[in-house]
């Protein structure tokens, strides 16, 4: 059986990686995260996947040809509507471009499968990027239209951490790092979509690979 190298980059505590396991068990997942305590804790949480603590930036573009799969999910303060809304009470900073920097490498570089995720912008999104709920996504496959069955907007709204660690199965007081723990929790991709995409690559591969045996078998 083939196995499926998966690279997951700001990987972070893991909330788009938490449910990759019913997915497939032919999963080889490294993971990449710069903050030492968050990739602490996602080693504690997924201690099977290879934790990787480094510029994820900096790693797609040494490593990308490796893998099968990529998901990377770069910082999306400075693309935030809260940070547009900001702009009367804190310094405006220019968004950062790393966003659509890895999008374009993706696009033109990468002959695997791949998604970028991000907020939802407060410009008009270049590069035409699907939206689902809170987030916005690129890719090179069709996000479904329905990539979860849960709604975490009125959650995140609602700014109760006890409510988020209940919607990630996750306790985020474990924490003791630099981040904020109630924005780092907002932040997380619900893991029910996580699995709707990474299912929706594998099925493509699965897919592609019948065909082409079918093909051989025939010849």
């Amino acid at each position: 059986m083939k196995k499926y190298k998966i690279l997951n980059l700001y990987a972070c505590l893991g909330g788009n990686r938490y449910k990759w396991d019913e997915v497939a068990d032919n999963l080889e997942i490294t993971a990449v995260e710069l903050d030492p305590e968050a990739a602490r804790l996602y080693k504690e949480r997924f201690p099977q996947d290879e934790v990787i603590i480094a510029d994820a930036h900096q790693y797609l573009l040494d490593h990308y040809k490796e893998f099968d799969f990529i998901w990377s999910s770069p910082p999306c303060p400075t693309h935030s509507k809260s940070r547009y809304w900001a702009f009367g009470k804190t310094m405006p900073v220019y968004p950062d471009m790393k966003l659509y920097e890895e999008i374009i490498f993706l696009k033109y570089h990468f002959t695997g499968k791949w998604v970028v995720e991000n907020v939802n912008p407060y410009y008009e999104p270049m590069y035409n990027p699907v939206i689902r709920e809170r987030h916005t996504y690129w890719s090179n496959f069709q996000i479904p239209n329905k990539i979860s069955n849960r709604n975490d907007t009125a959650l995140v709204q609602a700014s109760k951490l006890q409510d988020l660690c209940d919607f990630h199965d996750y306790d985020f007081r474990k924490y003791k790092g630099e981040q904020r723990v109630l924005k780092m929790a907002r932040n997380l991709v619900d893991y029910e979509a996580g699995k709707t995409i990474l299912q929706t690559a594998l099925n493509i591969y699965e897919k592609n690979n019948t065909t082409q045996k079918t093909i051989f078998d025939e010849m």
